[in-house]
């Protein structure tokens, strides 16, 4: 799948500082608030048995500022040769305030390639029962703090990209160039750890944590990506998964190949709801009275910079930058009403400069440290078609029912036909036991679609699923639905989840979270001239953490 180039949008939304109805957000220089809540049962407590993590405070002061600790855990490049070259996995805490102690939670923000380090920061204040965990980030293999760093090429993701489409050989021969470039770069400045970024491997290095805490058990919160690290986690070592959290579930049929073509009907489906949403708040975007007019607009525009290309002083925009830009809408309602603003502004305005800020900023220009790992992992993790006959057949045919998000998604996927590197076969996703498994959902998820929460849960007996029926948002929790934290607090808590329900399905629902009003917003800022918002390093703290979790 294509993960996230956008930067989130999220924190323009925020007002008063708070980043949810459920906490606060941390203001830099201050550790998280880890709350008390109801005790666990006594005979839930666990004790740890000898740690061999030598943990100290973080060298990075963002991290440093939030009270976290941090360490590093050597790990076997290769676990077939346990013995041979290790490598460093760099991880972090928050340490627990309860009195029940329950263990361990390790935190995957997705990606893959998504930095995790930050992650205890994001929990520490959602819910009381999190004063009952240790709060632990890592950077998987590969990624931020952890040693060897995977990166090709950090300018590749620049402006002046080719028509995504392939209608002539022109295009085709401009793409196949770019992308030959990158795996020939990634193959000549990374030596063997690209034959072992596999989710079987980062699932391991999940465990060599797990020991070196002295914890016979841990706990686990996964989102997106996050979500499929945690079932080949739960296929592998059944027995040493305690509690898990999944947030927007991956179909482990369709990894990887076969998830792409998914997430791109998906995509579409939710771009058309947000331009149906403009169309409803015309008086405020002006962009048409209809979800056609809308869409309509959107892609002329589109089809504009095709043929005309505008120069800035950042950067060349054209038509792939166009679409780029706006793909947050299709993760994210938080995100609408910022890029309702920039679509009115270059609709109405020629605002160029703001669009291509909004690019850069989306783009990842001058860091590809997560696009690497993302094709480190999906690439090696299971067979990919190697003709591109194959590829380009189902990239026109599903393009002719979701041009939004497909051709886009092929081209950053396409590298997988030629990484340098081996396909592995992926783990069977199978129950052996699992304790326990909270699952939650939107049902119009587009970046992992709701059938892969079906079928995890169909898949361990011990699932419970809690859906968000119309909801189109991914991987949001915790802190935008009261339901849905009830839900994972009280399964934090005590273990308690719903009753599983005999058809293939929910085993709750909460209402989803309401669409933005654009309205309400202007009626809110005209009653405060300059609303207090969340410090910069918070709100640099959940731009990180979404832009982490987007692409699956």
């Amino acid at each position: 799948m294509r993960r996230r180039l956008l930067r989130s949008l999220l924190a323009l939304t925020l007002v008063a500082g708070t980043l949810t109805a459920g906490g606060s957000v941390p203001t830099a220089g201050a550790a998280p608030a880890r709350p008390s809540g109801p005790a666990a049962p006594a005979g839930d407590t666990v004790t740890l048995g000898r740690s061999t993590v030598a943990w100290k405070a973080c060298s990075d002061p963002l991290l440093d500022s939030y009270g976290l600790q941090c360490a590093t855990i050597k790990v076997p490049l290769d676990y077939a040769k346990p013995s041979g070259t290790k490598i460093s996995v760099a991880v972090s805490r928050l340490r627990h305030t309860s009195a029940h102690y329950q263990g361990p939670m390790l935190i995957n923000t997705g990606g893959p390639g998504g930095s995790g380090l930050l992650g205890p920061v994001y929990l520490a204040g959602s819910m009381n029962a999190m004063a009952d965990y240790d709060l632990i980030g890592f950077d998987p293999r590969g990624v931020g703090a952890s040693r060897p760093l995977v990166s090709c090429d950090p300018k590749y993701a620049g402006f002046n990209r080719p028509d995504y489409r392939p209608w002539t050989s022109k295009e085709y021969d401009a793409w196949m160039k770019k992308t030959r470039a990158y795996t020939t770069a990634c193959g000549k400045k990374n030596g063997k750890i690209l034959v072992h970024m596999s989710t079987r491997a980062n699932a391991k290095d999940m465990d060599s944590i797990r020991k070196a805490l002295g914890a016979p058990t841990i706990n686990y919160w996964g989102w997106s990506y996050g979500t499929y690290l945690g079932q080949v986690y739960a296929s592998l070592f059944p027995k040493q998964l305690r509690r898990a959290v999944f947030d927007s579930t991956v179909d482990p049929r369709r990894v990887w190949y076969g998830a792409n073509l998914d997430q791109d009907v998906a995509f579409d489906k939710n771009m058309n709801t947000w331009f149906g949403w403009l169309a409803r708040y015309d008086r405020v975007y002006h962009l048409g009275t209809t979800q056609t007019a809308v869409r309509n607009r959107f892609y002329a525009i589109q089809e504009k910079l095709y043929a005309k290309p505008v120069n800035t002083a950042r950067g060349r925009i054209g038509g792939s930058e166009w679409i780029d830009t706006f793909l947050d809408a299709g993760y994210y309602q938080s995100s609408w009403t910022s890029l309702g603003t920039l679509f009115n502004a270059y609709a109405k305005h020629n605002a160029a400069a703001k669009l291509a800020a909004a690019y850069q900023d989306a783009s990842g220009y001058g860091d590809d440290n997560g696009y690497a790992v993302y094709l480190g992992v999906q690439c090696t993790d299971t067979s990919w078609p190697t003709s591109w006959s194959r590829w380009s057949k189902d990239s026109w045919n599903t393009w002719a029912k979701a041009p939004f998000e497909t051709w886009g998604n092929t081209w950053y996927n396409e590298p997988c036909r030629h990484w340098p590197g081996f396909f592995q076969k992926p783990v069977p996703v199978v129950d052996k036991g699992v304790s326990s498994i909270l699952m939650i959902d939107e049902t119009l998820d587009a970046a992992t679609p709701y059938s892969g929460s079906l079928e995890v849960r169909k898949r361990f007996r011990n699932a419970r699923l809690v859906a968000e029926p119309g909801g189109t948002s991914h991987a949001m929790s915790p802190g935008w639905n009261s339901c849905v934290d009830a839900r994972i607090q009280a399964y934090l808590a005590t273990g308690a989840m719903p009753r599983r329900v005999s058809n293939h399905g929910a085993d709750a629902v909460c209402t989803a979270t309401a669409q933005p009003d654009p309205t309400a917003f202007d009626r809110s800022a005209a009653r405060t001239a300059r609303p207090s918002g969340p410090s910069d390093r918070a709100l640099e703290l959940i731009n990180q953490r979404h832009r982490a979790v987007g692409r699956p």
